[in-house]
C-alpha cells in the first residue's frame, strides 16, 4: 500500500467519523429518552398508570419493549459509524410508533385519560422529532 493510499483511506474514515458525529448524538439521545421511559414503566407502572389511566400491565410490557429497544440504539450510537442499514431501521420504527402513538390519541385506543392522551401525543411529538434528526443524520452521513 503506498502513502498516498494510506493516507486516503485514514483521511476518509476521520471524514465518515466525523460525519457521524450527528447522528450518533441524536441515535444516542433517542437511546437515553426510550430506555429511561421503559425503566420508569418498568417501575413505576403502578403511579404512572394512575397518572394516565392506563393498565399497568400493558405499560409494563411497553416499558420492557422500551428498555430492550433503547438499549439496542444505544449500542448502534456506541458505533464510530453506525450502519446506515440498522439506523433506517430505527428510523422507520421510529416513524410507526409516532403514527401509531397518534392513531392511539385520535381513536381511543387504550382508553387513556386526558393527561394520558397529551402525553401519547407528547411521545409522539419527541419519536418523530428523533426520526426527522436521524434521517437529516444519516444523509449527511451517506452524502
Amino acid at each position: 500500500m503506498t502513502t498516498s493510499q494510506t493516507s486516503a483511506r485514514f483521511g476518509t474514515a476521520a471524514t465518515n467519523s466525523s460525519a457521524a458525529r450527528p447522528l450518533r448524538l441524536f441515535l444516542g439521545l433517542d437511546a437515553a429518552v426510550t430506555a429511561g421511559n421503559g425503566l420508569i414503566y418498568l417501575i413505576a407502572a403502578g403511579p404512572v398508570g394512575d397518572l394516565l389511566d392506563m393498565n399497568t400491565g400493558l405499560l409494563r410490557g411497553i416499558g420492557a419493549f422500551l428498555t430492550v429497544y433503547g438499549i439496542l440504539v444505544g449500542v448502534l450510537a456506541s458505533q464510530q459509524v453506525p450502519s446506515a442499514a440498522a439506523t433506517k431501521v430505527v428510523i422507520e420504527a421510529n416513524l410507526l410508533w409516532a403514527v401509531a402513538s397518534v392513531a392511539t390519541a385520535l381513536f381511543g385506543w387504550f382508553d387513556p385519560n386526558t393527561v394520558g392522551t397529551v402525553w401519547i401525543l407528547m411521545q409522539a411529538a419527541t419519536v418523530g422529532g428523533f426520526a426527522v434528526l436521524q434521517i437529516n443524520g444519516l444523509r449527511k452521513l451517506t452524502n
